[in-house]
């Protein structure tokens, strides 16, 4: 199995975009759909949907990227084990559209110098972050890191509060509001779907919910941001929380 088809595959599942992969992997956009399509005719099956919003993965791709994703990470400790010299800072951003991948931009363009590396984890848990930093995977992560969680050997530190921020359609009770505190949403169907159990996000909104009497629901799949924007503008009912 091609190594850097298995990467570009990765690559387009994080962005969303085969135009966007290739911009990030410094290579064509061409040259992303041929590996793309290579490493499906090896595995035979499609991995992803193209739109004209972009690529989704397939039920085949969603099954295949967590694995996907381990391959990389194994490939990247077998050349670290033999590497000479220094290795790159490896930071990861939980996701690369929201605060912590801004924040790690801004520090690089402000040490320009760094050898840095910036990827996503596959376990988005601060528990199995908390092991890729003590293994030696990653040298930094970005979470919410509850009391008590955190392994022997691994700190942390306060650097970064994201605010979340409501969004709602035009004809939302909640849309001519010029502010809000978070007992107002009581009442308010709050809908962020794909919450998975167990995941720092889900507890993160679980207290959330709890703390203010929100009505947070998580049910059906996540078909990306685009799909969601459409629903919260086209419903006089529903919200969704960004941050």
């Amino acid at each position: 199995m091609d190594i850097e088809a298995v990467r570009t595959f990765v690559t387009v599942a994080d962005t969303g975009q085969f135009q966007e992969a290739a911009v990030e992997l410094r290579v064509s956009q061409q040259a992303v759909s041929k590996r793309v399509a290579g490493l499906e005719r090896v595995l035979g099956v499609t991995l992803f949907v193209r739109t004209a919003r972009g690529a989704h993965p397939t039920a085949d791709g969603q099954a295949f990227l967590p694995h996907a994703r381990e391959v990389l990470r194994a490939v990247e400790r077998a050349a670290a084990s033999v590497r000479p010299g220094d290795r790159v800072l490896r930071v990861d951003v939980l996701h690369r559209r929201i605060a912590p991948a801004l924040a790690v931009r801004g520090f690089y363009q402000a040490h320009p110098g760094t050898d840095l590396d910036v990827v996503t984890l596959a376990d988005t848990n601060v528990t199995g972050a908390a092991e890729a930093v003590r293994a030696g995977e990653i040298d930094a992560t970005f979470r919410a890191v509850p009391v008590g969680a955190l392994p022997d050997g691994i700190s942390a530190e306060r650097v970064l509060d994201d605010p979340l921020q409501l969004l709602v359609g035009p004809r939302h009770p909640l849309a001519s509001a010029r502010s809000l505190a978070p007992a107002d949403l009581a009442g308010h169907r709050i809908w962020i779907p794909g919450i998975k159990q167990g995941t720092e996000w889900a507890a993160y909104y679980d207290r959330l919910a709890e703390d203010f009497g929100l009505r947070v629901d998580a049910v059906g799949p996540d078909f990306g941001t685009e799909a969601l924007m459409d629903s919260i503008a086209d419903s006089a009912a529903l919200a969704t929380l960004v941050g």
